[in-house]
């Protein structure tokens, strides 16, 4: 076996956190043209680090094979999604007075969901988004967008580009680089001194507390908590001044930051934050290795219900075909034995199959077709707003389901 260090603090990574097995890329959708050729299964065995406590998934897969000039998500596709970011959008226009004359960077700026409402405030803003499906959707919205990675050389390209940012901004993508210091630094170089940093991610806290182990994928390099983020910042040179928690992605955090020299206060909600995670054993290893046989038990439940549900003749089909739907089929083994296909609502997906379970990925409306006994919304954290649009599987006593945190018919 091969050993790996922490992509934080270089110490060799030795007390396992969860291992899921192996898995292809959970966005390496199959063209219906490649259906008969293999596919590269790679480790998805997380490690905690026993000095720095940052939960990982060494870099199994290197960046540049997951987020491809073909990548498939889009996060426009999502009306709460867009929700959230205009909410956001609203939110700092109000807190930190960004106007005409400040300067916007996102990264990882996908389809250009959020900067579209700094566009519409006409804020100058600019995307750095390394996958050309995503970065070319983003462009038609008349978003400049920049396609290559985020890294400290690229920030030193940027700047003499650009100039520095009043606001740079990273939603899900800090957990998606396996150079986390280089990733760090090159948000330091960008930032104007008294300029503001915000990044989101989803909580390792809450991934542990409410079992959503299906969030460990290739793309997710760490799992991040306040006190991991807070010490990888200082490190780099940025002080944390607040956080936020929201509910999305099953409970993210939002952190706040600037230059380590700006005299700007550090709010009480982050000493707060980081008092729960210390109470909830953040420092403790045995929290960390309790996780695995809460996630074989988990399994276990899963599998229960599909073989009990086909006992009984029952019809399945999925909604939403996420990356995190694919680490729980391929780790519980699911395919076309349990579910007849999946639908999408991004045509970027539909005609294809899932990676590793090859469930053919189909329009919404064929549900009303088929009549399905159970939907299994694959995207939970999005389990609400799909449920509303799936009421009418009623007429013929269909049922909604979720998998995670527990197998629950909605």
């Amino acid at each position: 076996m091969s050993t790996h260090n922490c992509r934080f603090c270089g110490t060799t990574l030795r007390q396992t956190f969860v291992d899921l097995g192996t898995a292809p890329p959970c966005n390496n959708f199959v063209k219906p043209d490649k259906y008969d050729e293999a596919e590269s299964f790679y480790p998805l065995h997380s490690y905690v680090c026993h000095t720095c406590f940052l939960v990982q998934l060494p870099a199994y897969v290197p960046a540049d094979e997951i987020f491809t000039s073909e990548y498939a998500y889009f996060s426009g596709f999502s009306q709460s999604w867009l929700n959230h970011c205009k909410s956001y959008v609203d939110m700092m226009v109000e807190r930190f007075g960004f106007n005409q004359s400040s300067t916007v960077l996102e990264i990882a700026s996908n389809d250009g969901s959020l900067l579209q409402y700094f566009k519409e405030r006409q804020i100058p803003c600019l995307g750095v988004e390394p996958t050309q499906s995503t970065a070319l959707a983003a462009m038609e919205k008349g978003i400049p967008t920049v396609g290559v990675f985020f890294t400290t050389q690229n920030a030193e390209i940027l700047r003499s580009a650009y100039g520095p940012m009043d606001l740079i901004l990273g939603n899900n993508v800090l957990a998606h680089v396996p150079d986390i210091n280089d990733f760090v630094n090159g948000m330091k170089i960008m930032l104007a001194p008294a300029g503001v940093i915000t990044v989101e991610f989803p909580s390792v806290q809450k991934l542990m507390k409410d079992r959503l182990w299906d969030t460990i994928y290739h793309e997710h390099y760490s799992y991040l908590s306040l006190t991991a983020v807070r010490n990888i910042f200082a490190f780099n040179g940025l002080k944390v001044f607040d956080v936020e928690h929201l509910p999305t992605h099953g409970g993210s955090l939002r952190v706040f930051a600037c230059r380590g020299d700006n005299p700007r206060p550090v709010d009480a909600a982050v000493f707060r934050t980081l008092d729960n995670e210390m109470a909830a054993g953040h420092y403790d290893l045995k929290e960390y290795a309790q996780f695995s046989e809460t996630v074989r038990q988990s399994k276990r439940d899963i599998l229960e219900w599909f073989t009990y549900a086909k006992n009984c003749e029952k019809r399945i089909v999925g909604y939403g075909a996420p990356g995190k739907g694919n680490t729980l089929l391929n780790y519980c083994g699911i395919r076309t034995d349990f579910i007849d296909f999946v639908v999408d609502d991004s045509p970027h997906k539909q005609g294809l199959y899932l990676p590793g379970s090859r469930i053919p990925i189909l329009h919404p409306d064929e549900i009303r077709k088929n009549k399905p006994d159970y939907v299994i919304i694959m995207p939970w954290n999005w389990k609400h707003e799909i449920a509303k649009k799936l009421e009418y599987i009623k007429e013929w006593g269909g049922k909604c389901v979720v998998l995670l945190p527990e197998v629950q018919e909605l």
